[in-house]
């Protein structure tokens, strides 16, 4: 959060609010429009006979409806806009932190945007399953959430900060080594995602975290 005050950084932390906020945005007037160009502007109803209000009802009704998901939806959201820009919050704290470094090995933008439509679609997944178990484990929802986007989360923004350094098999290596706390780590970044507007913040700080991570699970493996 120090980082904040560095420009690069800044320049990164506010794109990614930026359009994280603006894809929210597009997906709720998206479906209100979809919903009120099938809805006709007269419907007759049993016992209400014709109304013309059923389609503001029902556009209504879908723009609440999304706002609730976006809880759920901020995760792969923002995490897949971050992740074709964790190589500039890498860069930028590495830049501060670790200046003793050589230049890292950039990961192209075929293969960022190739690992973003996987990581999101294996997150969208996982969302939508953890959504479906909380409905039957009510009580739990949240620690079902915390837990699954927590792992998802820790093993993709670990793999990417580390692949700049080691590629893409020896951070394997060590995300196995150290999956527990890579893990942690990564609920820690789920449980504030968990929480509307403030979500909006933390994909970004969450690549900063995970770029300071590996050099320090790194530097423990010798």
């Amino acid at each position: 959060m120090a980082q904040l005050s560095d420009r690069r950084f800044r320049r990164v932390f506010f794109l990614g609010i930026f359009l994280a906020l603006f894809l929210l945005i597009a997906a709720v007037s998206g479906v209100s429009w979809l919903i009120e160009w099938l809805t006709p502007e007269e419907t007759w109803l049993p016992v209400l006979g014709e109304v013309r209000w059923l389609n503001d009802l029902l556009s209504w009704g879908a723009a609440f409806l999304l706002a609730f998901l976006s809880i759920f939806l901020m995760v792969p959201v923002a995490s897949a806009i971050t992740s074709l820009y964790l190589d500039d919050v890498a860069d930028a704290v590495e830049a501060v932190h670790y200046p003793h470094l050589p230049p890292s090995t950039r990961v192209s933008f075929g293969e960022a945007l190739r690992d973003t439509i996987n990581f999101l679609g294996l997150l969208i997944g996982a969302n939508f399953a953890a959504l479906v178990m909380a409905l039957f484990f009510a009580p739990l929802a949240l620690f079902i959430f915390w837990a699954m986007n927590g792992y998802l989360l820790g093993r993709e923004y670990f793999t990417m900060a580390a692949m700049r350094r080691v590629g893409r098999k020896q951070a394997e290596v060590l995300r196995s080594r150290h999956h527990g706390t890579i893990w942690l780590a990564g609920v820690l970044m789920a449980m504030p995602l968990s929480v509307p507007f403030l979500n909006l913040l933390i994909p970004i700080l969450g690549a900063a975290t995970f770029t300071h991570l590996y050099h320090q699970l790194e530097s423990r493996s010798g």
